[in-house]
This record gives C-alpha cells, structure tokens and sequence, in this order.
C-alpha cells in the first residue's frame, strides 16, 4: 500500500496538503495563510481572529438547520523533531512520509499526525457534500505544542456552538473528558569561564537512541531521560575523582517532550583518563540492563576532543548536583475514582544547554490538581535555587474537569458500541489539552476529545496507524448525525 492507496481517502489527501506547509510552533503563518484561502475558496464564513486562531463555518445540510452547532476543534501546529544525523528545514521542507505495514511515518523527522490528521478530518468534512450534519464551525488553533497560546488568546465568543470535540486524542477506542494543567519551570546558572588544570585530558561523551517521547502522556512509561542519565554519571564522575571539570552540557530541545540524546565535554586529570573511559563502559552496561524494556536502541560513545575553557568549579559542581537531586517522573497518581489509576502529577527535565556564560535549563510540570501543580512547581525550582541558580515558572494553563453530567459524552459512547460492538474506554489524560482553557472561557460548553492512535508523539518516530483513521471518521459522522 502506499500513501495515495490510504482511508478515507478524503482525509488523508487533506493530510497529505498539510504535511507540504511548514508549521513549526509559533511560525504557523503559512498554514493560516492556506486555511484563510481554503475556507474563502470554498465559499464559506472564514475568520482569523488577532492570535490567528481560523474558524470556517458551514451551514447544516437541508433539514438538519435547527440541530446544536457542534465545534471540531484541532491545532495547527506541529513538534518540529528530526534525528541528529538527518538534514532538515521544518521552515521550508515538506515532510515526507511512507507506508510501513499499518503505519504511517515520516522520513527522519516527527510526522505532523498530532494534531495535523486532527485538521484534515475537519477540512474533509467541511469539503463533503454528501454527509449529514447540523450547522459546524471548524477551528484550527496556534502554538498548541509550546504552550497552548492560540487557545490562551482566544477571547470569548470567537466559538459559538453547543458541543465541543477535540480531535487531538492518540488512543482510538478512549474517550478523553479531562487532562491535566501544566506549567513551564525554567532556571539559569550563570558563571565565567576559566582555564582548566595543565594537566588536563578532553573528553566527549554523547548518549542518543533513547525513546524520548510525549512527556505527559508516556510519562508513565518509565522510560529514560538523557539528561538525568548524563547527570548521573557526571555526578559519579565528579565524587570518585578530584580535579573533573565541565565544559559543555547540551540535551533536549522541547519542553514537551522526554529528552532522547545528549552530550557533554569534560575535562579529567591525565591520570585517570583511562578509568573514566571504563566507568563509562560500566555505567552503560547497567543503564542498558536498567532499562532494557522501555529503551533498547542505546547508543554510547565516548573519546578525545579539543581543549576548551571550562565552567568555574562552584558553579559546575553545584549544577551536577541540582540534576543528582531534581524530581523527574511521576510524584502522584489520581485517586478520583472515576480517574483512579492515572497519573495526577509529573515532572519532565526537558532541556539543557551550555553557552559562554550561562546553563539554562527548561522542565515541564502537570498536573490535574492545580495546588499540587503549584507544589511540584516549586519543588523544581527550590532544588535549583538550593544550587544557586535562579529560577521561575510560567502562568501555564488549567486543568479541564470532567462534567458530572454530558449529553454529548453519553452520545459519544452509545454509537461507539453501536459501530464497533464494545464499550469505549471513558478517561481523563494527564497531557494538556486545549479544552482546560476553554473550559474557562466557555464555560457551558460541553467537550470530549477522541482521535486515532498515534505512537512515538514528539519525536521522530511518531507514527500513525492506518486503520483507527477510518475508525474515528466512520465515528464522528455518526456523532454528527446524532447530535
């Protein structure tokens, strides 16, 4: 089967549309750009509001003008990823995808499919003219990925329909009625640079090959953070041997996504330059034995490199020890019962990177209790200020509670069984969704979130499966009909 063999065939030519435009998170002008004109070509209500947030409207198929106007709602940008070794501009490049057995994938890079199979749902129907349907607004949001600013910016009344769906869900067969709040911690070290000892051997170490992954909804996979594992052994490292000085540290790229690689340059004295190499070998092995079923593809490498002045000695000792000590994981898991199981709170080092003068450090935390979100927040940030760094976290966005009462989740879940012959799975999701803002804004509006399942989310082996497509669509246009 190849790309132009895919269903519904609809969907994925849209699909296929999108991935040409580049749409890297806060740099969705060409995207809006091609909504605005798609939805005036087609002669329907199309609006771009000042965040640039596009809404198109279609009117209800004859017969159906007096039903509830129901919102599609999905994000237009996308997490801009690609392997080490692949050449790439997400600025101007199409991505480029291909077939693999019942897979969906893209060549070295992150596919788009979170949330672009979202949007091209919506265009499909909006160019349809044989499915029934009561009045739509279809909206396509900016800046999801980096901090939901789209929906942040969008003021009351943009939106004008009954029901909500969301179509950002990776799992088909659940459907999402909450998600976790989250906000951005973020700290600075700040140091001069200093001549290392006369003494001294450079040496390059680089980890990659991890699994990485969507720091909320794979968090509770216990897989394997490059940067706490570079820290771990920087930190053996700087306790077995006098005299190891840092020099560069750079990891991670997105606040919402598990670091996959990274690397460090540190200077050790001449004589025991041997035994570090050899640590590095043991602490591989063990790693690799740590994680043997989350994390298979490790790549270690370690050797020489050119000398450099490195980070003053209080300052580098004091970060290793902030990155030994720093929460990252789950803290708590939900006890609603109707969410018992879940993960309620987490933390994700995400980034780090050494410049000439300064170490900044980004992390993200969630959670679906926003005293505990506080807390976990500054959690994170004591432990850097405890290290002398400063630090801040972000305003972030809410959580999104689940109604007592919804007819439009009853409606969901009935046709649900009546397609496919089984119960649909009925829960919340500890990532962010864009439905806990407007759940502020809007709040009489009554939401869910589904779509088809994706996999590998924030990193270059996001992968959508073929089927759950004809799944989802098959499902919301029965949704549609009953409403």
């Amino acid at each position: 089967m190849n790309t132009n063999e895919l269903k519904p065939k609809a969907v994925f030519e849209q699909f296929a549309k999108i991935n040409t435009i580049p749409r890297p998170s806060k740099h969705e002008e060409k995207m809006i750009a091609f909504l605005r004109q798609w939805g005036e070509s087609h002669n329907l209500e199309t609006v771009v509001d000042e965040t640039g947030n596009v809404l198109i409207r279609k009117p209800a198929t004859p017969g159906n003008e007096n039903r509830p106007t129901v919102i599609l709602q999905s994000h237009m940008d996308m997490v801009c990823d690609k392997l080490v070794d692949v050449e790439f501009d997400f600025d101007r490049d199409a991505i480029q995808t291909y077939v693999d057995g019942e897979w969906l994938r893209a060549k070295g890079t992150t596919l788009g499919a979170d949330d672009g199979i979202g949007c091209a749902m919506e265009l499909a129907l909006l160019e349809a003219t044989d499915i029934e349907h009561g009045p739509i607004e279809c909206v396509f949001t900016r800046d999801e990925e980096t901090g939901l600013s789209g929906a942040e910016g969008m003021k009351p009344g943009f939106m004008k329909g009954d029901y909500l769906i969301n179509l950002d869900s990776e799992d088909e067969g659940e459907i999402f009625v909450s998600c976790a709040g989250g906000r951005n911690t973020q700290a600075k070290f700040t140091f001069k640079r200093e001549a290392a000892p006369a003494d001294s051997f450079f040496i390059q170490a680089q980890l990659k090959g991890l699994c990485g992954g969507h720091s909320g909804d794979d968090i509770n996979k216990k897989r394997a953070n490059a940067i706490k594992l570079l820290g771990r052994f920087l930190f053996q490292t700087m306790n077995r041997y006098e005299g190891v000085r840092l020099a560069q540290f750079h990891s991670g790229k997105l606040h919402n996504a598990i670091p996959r690689d990274g690397m460090f340059v540190i200077a050790v004295p001449n004589a025991v330059k041997e035994n570090v190499k050899a640590d590095w070998n043991i602490f591989a092995s063990q790693v690799e034995d740590e994680f043997h079923v989350t994390d298979k593809e490790m790549v270690w490498s370690m050797g020489s490199t050119d000398a450099e002045p490195v980070i003053e000695a209080a300052v580098a000792r004091n970060f290793v020890w902030a990155l030994q000590a720093v929460d990252n994981g789950i803290y708590a898991i939900c006890q609603d019962p109707e969410l018992k199981g879940m993960v309620e709170t987490s933390s994700n080092i995400a980034a780090i990177h050494s410049s000439e003068s300064e170490i900044s450090i980004l992390s993200s935390q969630r959670s679906n209790v926003m005293s505990n979100l506080d807390n976990m927040c500054a959690t994170i940030r004591a432990t850097f200020q405890l290290a002398g760094a400063e630090a801040w976290s972000s305003d972030g966005y809410p959580a999104w509670k689940m109604r007592a009462e919804s007819h439009l989740r009853d409606t969901v879940v009935e046709t649900y069984k009546e397609l496919f012959g089984k119960e649909p799975i009925v829960r919340g999701i500890h990532a962010g969704l864009e439905c806990g803002l407007f759940s502020e804004r809007y709040p009489q509006l009554d939401m869910v979130s589904f779509g088809p399942t994706l996999r590998g989310v924030h990193s270059p082996d996001e992968r959508l499966h073929i089927p759950t497509v004809q799944m989802v669509w098959d499902h919301l246009l029965l949704v549609l009909r009953r409403i």
